[in-house]
């Protein structure tokens, strides 16, 4: 008896998704599952807003979608928007720095309605030049990261994200996959960085909240158990 009053209670039920789900990998692979389709939705209304500005100009027989954009732009970004969104609250864990600046889905919310705020003024707003366009969504990048986030560890795989995928961006236009109209820093434009760093803390934020409310479901339900 007192063997059995000594092991932990083990909840019975654990998944914020689906009540049925009690494997924690599970658990991971639905995040990842929604996160890609976020990914993807923000990916096509993104690009539209690009592509409609001439931004971005795909060959005519990839243009197969009925907002514009090339076949493999949603799932490249989906899958990269699963993974950052996993990376994040992963490596909060690794760190020993949970984050609780702002932890809930109004913030959010708001986080995502800045990011596309910052990658429609890339394409609709006109400087003079290409540098004031920079400098301006840089500040507009680093505000949403200080607004939404303020953690070392968002910060640092945010220059790393955009890091990666600026060079990427450059490999893929210098193979002629697509291009940019008027480049200015090699073949893309110079404030495409700011865009992926915005986006990184964007998807960063929307993993941390899942994880924290998967969390949350599995602590309350252990403690009804």
């Amino acid at each position: 008896m007192a063997e059995s009053d000594a092991m932990p209670t083990l909840p019975k039920k654990c998944g914020p998704y689906i009540s049925s789900v009690t494997s924690r990998g599970m658990n991971l692979l639905i995040r990842g599952v929604v996160l890609f389709f976020i990914g993807v939705f923000l990916a096509l209304v993104l690009n539209l807003l690009q592509i409609q500005r001439n931004v971005t100009l795909f060959p005519p027989d990839v243009i197969t979608s009925i907002f514009s954009s090339a076949w493999w732009v949603p799932p490249c970004c989906g899958t990269a928007s699963a993974v950052i969104g996993l990376l994040y609250p992963c490596m909060d864990r690794h760190l020993g720095e949970p984050h609780k600046f702002k932890r809930e889905w109004s913030s959010v919310m708001r986080c995502v309605a800045v990011f596309v705020g910052i990658n429609h003024a890339s394409a609709k707003v006109d400087f003079a030049n290409n540098i004031q366009l920079s400098l301006t969504l840089a500040a507009l990048s680093i505000g949403l990261w200080w607004t939404f986030d303020r953690s070392r560890s968002g910060f640092g795989l945010g220059v790393g994200i955009a890091f990666l995928a600026t060079l990427v961006s450059q490999l893929l236009v210098y193979n002629g996959v697509y291009q940019y109209t008027s480049p200015d820093f090699l073949y893309v434009r110079s404030w495409l960085p700011c865009i992926f760093f915005a986006g990184g803390i964007t998807m960063g934020n929307i993993g941390r909240q899942l994880a924290m409310y998967e969390c949350k479901v599995i602590a309350e339900k252990s403690h009804e158990d």
